[in-house]
C-alpha cells in the first residue's frame, strides 16, 4: 500500500479538503502541522493517534511541525458543552516547556510556540488583518460554535477559530507549511485557516481529519476510572499504561492496533482471526500494549510492565523489586486503617468485605491474601510492619481483586 492506501486502510482519514492531498502524501514531501494546546504538563493516551499519524507520514517523507499552542492556550478551544476555564500565564508556560521536550523526546517533531507571533498583534490589527475575513453567519456554521449557541458562547472562546486561522496562515508563510492534520473535532479551525489564506494570500491550503478515538460506548478513549492515562511514565507509569491496553474491549482492539501501531496489515488481520477464534487469550490486546509502551517508554520499560502484570496473575509480588512495586501500585488509591487491626476488621473497614460474616468467609475459604500470602486464620493481626513499600500493604482478594491500605 502507499501511505495514503495504508492511512484509509487504517480508518485515518475522516474529512478531506481537496482530492489533490491523496497525490500530495503519495508523491511529494508535504510540510504539515499539528497542533495542541498545553492545558496540562504532559499528553495523554488520547493525543496519542494524532501524533502516531504524523510519525507515519514522517516515516514517508513528509515534514511535521507540532505547534504548542502557548497563545490560544491563554485563550481556550471551546468546548461542546461548557467555557474551558483559563489558567495562568505561568502555567501555560511551564506546561508549554514540558510538551515540548515530552514531544522531542518521544516523537522527534519540531515543536513552535504560537505565543511567538501572536502576542505582538494590537487589538486594532487584529480586527482590521484577520477579523475582516470572517463573516459571523460563517463562523455561527461551525460545528462547535454551533452547538455551544443555546448555552451561550463568550466573545473570547468565539475568537479562537480566527486565531488557529491565524497560526495556519503564519506557517504558511514563514515555514512553506501547506497542511494541518488534526483529529475530527478540529475540522471548523481547519477549513477556517484554509479560507484565510486563500482569501488574504490567495493560495491554496490543505487539511484532513482522522476520527476520534473512542471506547465502545462512543466515549472518549483515554481515562482509567476517571483518571487520564498519560504518556509521562512519571504520571502513569508503564504498568499502568498496559494494564489499561491491555484491557482493552474486544470489540475495538483491532481498530486501536490499525491506529495506534505501526503493525503491517497481515500481523493485525492475523491477531483479528485469532480474538474471533479465542478472544481470551487476549492475544490483540497484548500485542497493542506492547507496540505502545515500546514506542512511547521503550523495550526495559515494556519489560518491566510484564514484568509486573506476571507477578500480580501468579501472586508473586515479593518477587518485585521496590521500584517495580511503586510503579505497580502508583494508580492504586490507597485506603487508610487503623494499625495493629485484626484482619477482620481491616477488610471491613478498608470496604473490601460488607461485613464481618462475609469477611470471616473469605478468610476460611483461602480467598484472601496481603501482600502474595494466603492468610487462614481470623484471628491475624496487620500491622504497619507489613507494609510491603512505603508503608503499603497489597490485600486480594479472590484471582484479581487488589486493595493498597496504609496504616
Amino acid at each position: 500500500m502507499n501511505i495514503y492506501e495504508e492511512l484509509v486502510w487504517r480508518g485515518l482519514i475522516k474529512d478531506c479538503s481537496s482530492p489533490k492531498i491523496e497525490n500530495m502524501l503519495n508523491n511529494e514531501k508535504v510540510t504539515f502541522y499539528i497542533g495542541t494546546d498545553p492545558t496540562g504538563d504532559s499528553l495523554h493516551i488520547g493525543h496519542y493517534s494524532s501524533f502516531i499519524i504524523s510519525k507515519r507520514l514522517k516515516q514517508a517523507g513528509h515534514n511535521p511541525i507540532l505547534l504548542v499552542g502557548g497563545g490560544t492556550g491563554l485563550i481556550g478551544d471551546p468546548k461542546p458543552t461548557a467555557e474551558r476555564a483559563m489558567i495562568s500565564k505561568d502555567e501555560v508556560a511551564h506546561n508549554f516547556a514540558c510538551l515540548k521536550k515530552q514531544a522531542q523526546d518521544v516523537f522527534g517533531f519540531e515543536v513552535v510556540n504560537n505565543y511567538d507571533w501572536i502576542k505582538d498583534i494590537n487589538t486594532l490589527d487584529f480586527l482590521r488583518d484577520y477579523g475582516k475575513y470572517f463573516n459571523i453567519n460563517y463562523m455561527l456554521n461551525k460545528d462547535i460554535v454551533a452547538r455551544r449557541l443555546d448555552e451561550g458562547i463568550t466573545y473570547t472562546e468565539f475568537s479562537y477559530m480566527i486565531l488557529q486561522a491565524l497560526d495556519f496562515m503564519h506557517l504558511y508563510e514563514n515555514r512553506n507549511c501547506i497542511m494541518q492534520v488534526a483529529g475530527q473535532d478540529q475540522w471548523g479551525n481547519i477549513t477556517a485557516g484554509i479560507e484565510l489564506i486563500r482569501k488574504k494570500l490567495g493560495k491554496e491550503a490543505y487539511g484532513f481529519t482522522m476520527p476520534l478515538v473512542t471506547k465502545a460506548d462512543g466515549t472518549k478513549f483515554g481515562k482509567s476510572e476517571g483518571k487520564a492515562i498519560w504518556l509521562d511514565k512519571n504520571k502513569t507509569s508503564s504498568y499502568e499504561l498496559y494494564q489499561f491496553l491491555v484491557n482493552s474491549e474486544d470489540s475495538k482492539v483491532i481498530e486501536y492496533l490499525k491506529t495506534l501501531t505501526f503493525l503491517s496489515r497481515e500481523e493485525i488481520e492475523d491477531l483479528e482471526e485469532k480474538t474471533k477464534i479465542d478472544a481470551g487469550r487476549r492475544e490483540a490486546q497484548k500485542a497493542l500494549a506492547k507496540a505502545v509502551v515500546i514506542d512511547l517508554h521503550g523495550e526495559e520499560e515494556y519489560e518491566k510492565a510484564l514484568k509486573i502484570t506476571n507477578a500480580f496473575f501468579k501472586g508473586n509480588i515479593k518477587d518485585l523489586t521496590s521500584d517495580e512495586l511503586e510503579d505497580a501500585l502508583h494508580g492504586f488509591d490507597s485506603i487508610a486503617v487503623d494499625d495493629h487491626m485484626p484482619l477482620l476488621d481491616v477488610l471491613v473497614q478498608a470496604k473490601i468485605a460488607s461485613s464481618k460474616r462475609e469477611a470471616r468467609e473469605w478468610i476460611k475459604q483461602g480467598s484472601i491474601q496481603i501482600n502474595g500470602e494466603r492468610i487462614k486464620d481470623c484471628e491475624f493481626i496487620v500491622s504497619s510492619t507489613h507494609a510491603i513499600t512505603t508503608n503499603k500493604t497489597i490485600i486480594k482478594r479472590g484471582k484479581r481483586n487488589y486493595y493498597v491500605i496504609t496504616q
